[in-house]
């Protein structure tokens, strides 16, 4: 299936696909909110998982785990997080945790998509 116009975004989702298809709706699903946050965001595959860049800079990711999957943000730690929604310690990165897909809205993964496009 074409998922992208990045043939290494295609092959991960399809091997997803075979490998984990009950993840492959969540992960599409984080994966358009990314896209439609900034229609100037690129895709590629780095680290395991789906990384977008914005003017050449690393901004987030989608990781797959065996039990959830990982949404990490580059400059993370710099997002106010009043409901202490992100995990980690690191001096920038931090991420959040989906175990289903409810948890997308329930994590406001679209806010902190949007805080990421803006850092």
């Amino acid at each position: 299936m074409k998922y992208s116009d990045n043939d290494r975004v295609n092959k991960f989702m399809d091997d997803l696909q075979s490998i984990s298809p009950d993840k492959l709706e969540t992960i599409e699903s984080i994966r358009k909110i990314f896209l439609s946050a900034n229609n100037e965001l690129t895709e590629d595959i780095k680290y395991g998982g789906l990384v977008f860049n914005l003017s050449n800079a690393l901004i987030g990711g989608i990781f797959p785990y065996k039990e959830h999957i990982s949404i990490e943000f580059s400059n993370g730690a710099d997002f106010p997080d009043p409901s202490k929604m992100l995990e980690g310690k690191g001096k920038n990165r931090r991420h959040l945790k989906i175990f289903e897909k409810q948890d997308i809205d329930a994590k406001d993964v679209g806010v902190f998509v949007a805080k990421a496009v803006k850092s």
